[in-house]
């Protein structure tokens, strides 16, 4: 099918989703099947306003400086669109011929990608739509990681070793709480800072493991008496023991889509202040890195914004190929001895809303770490980490 392309991209930003964008227009400029190319700002809802630019007018040296910039190029959005949105949306896209649509997100942008698919069809527009996956939680099904991953996980390891550093310096405890609302991976990613057995994190808590108080501040003590300081990687989404997330207690704030907002400083400063009173620790620090690891400049992992290229050229070639209608590009690790990646298309439904959690493998029998097969699993994603030293007579000392 000929026709003309439009592209969006939804939800958080990560570092490395406009090499995603990029990937995709360069695929569409070489493709017979695509005309013009269009990019939406602000997700959909740059489809409703018609407020669009034109991306095959781009030169490739200005898309490829882009793909290197954090942040979302054509800007994001958070909405999820109802039947009427989409009649009103296939009007636009109709007046423009437009009969490839790719959205760049995660579950939930796979969401909006399916509810648009499927009532595409029930209407009888002829419209080859897919999902272009994206999230730094990581916790798309039917992945072994998505893009934007690796680079948020990069940053969380090079934040939390410079954290150590700082504390192991002054002592005390430091409490670093890192996005992950339902999977822990990017707060696991934290145990990559380690380089000798006494670095922190210390301890690390996953939304997958049920979290007291109690147990945390016996944890924190146990740190204390045998380090004599302390460094905890905490997620923003642990729950209680009846499953509720610890910091919805500290929030109101809710998105388009249900979710309740956690990323505020009041978790950290709440734990902060039970170790003070418990444990009568004078220097307790706590840092929520909330939206800074998103999109910061400079630590890109090379190998997510590879990978990220790659899904956005695999979207456009999945629906000008003509096998499949609609669908999201996973990412499956071939088994073997060397690192290497997979891409394929699965249905819409089958990462639609849903997520996946940390493996139970990846958490230690405690609750309160990471194990090796989690550092092996990541290690591929985040590439290697800049070294740091200390002076020989000061190995082994506390």
């Amino acid at each position: 099918m000929t026709g003309n392309m439009l592209i969006a991209q939804s939800g958080g930003p990560s570092m490395v989703i406009n090499q995603s964008l990029v990937g995709a227009v360069l695929a569409a400029k070489a493709s017979n099947k695509i005309v013009e190319i269009y990019g939406a700002l602000h997700g959909i809802q740059g489809i409703f306003d018609e407020d669009f630019i034109d991306l095959r007018a781009e030169p490739e040296e200005v898309l490829l400086k882009v793909a290197q910039t954090p942040s979302s190029a054509l800007g994001s959005v958070r909405r999820k669109p109802t039947s009427d949105d989409c009649r009103a949306l296939f009007a636009v896209l109709a007046k423009r011929n437009i009969r490839y649509f790719f959205y760049i997100g995660g579950n939930d942008s796979a969401e909006t990608a399916n509810i648009i698919a499927q009532e595409a069809e029930a209407q009888g527009y002829d419209l080859r739509c897919f999902h272009i996956p994206k999230t730094i939680d990581n916790d798309l099904l039917c992945n072994d990681h998505t893009p934007g991953y690796g680079s948020a996980a990069r940053f969380v390891a090079c934040a939390v070793r410079g954290d150590d550093l700082d504390n192991r310096a002054l002592g005390g405890v430091k409490i670093d709480v890192i996005m992950g609302r339902n999977a822990g991976f990017l707060t696991a990613a934290a145990a990559l800072a380690r380089q000798d057995p006494d670095d922190g994190p210390h301890l690390v808590y996953v939304p997958e493991r049920p979290f007291t108080l109690e147990r945390f501040v016996s944890d924190v003590g146990e740190c204390l008496a045998k380090y004599k300081r302390c460094v905890v990687a905490v997620s923003e989404g642990i729950r209680g023991e009846d499953g509720r997330a610890i910091a919805e207690s500290f929030s109101n704030e809710v998105d388009a889509h249900g979710n309740v907002q956690l990323t505020s400083g009041a978790l950290g400063e709440n734990l902060a202040a039970v170790i003070r009173e418990k444990l009568k620790v004078k220097r307790v620090r706590a840092d929520t890195f909330g939206f800074i690891q998103r999109c910061f400049v400079g630590v890109a992992s090379e190998v997510d914004a590879r990978e990220a290229r790659l899904v956005g050229s695999a979207a456009v070639q999945a629906a000008v190929g003509g096998k499949y209608r609609s669908g999201t590009i996973t990412m499956t690790r071939l088994p073997g001895a060397s690192y290497q990646i997979d891409y394929s298309v699965a249905p819409l439904s089958a990462v639609a809303k849903h997520t996946r959690e940390l493996p139970d493998c990846y958490i230690n029998s405690e609750g309160n770490n990471v194990t090796g097969l989690f550092l092996d699993y990541a290690r591929p994603i985040v590439g290697p980490l800049p070294v740091t030293a200390r002076f020989n007579q000061l190995r082994g000392r506390r």
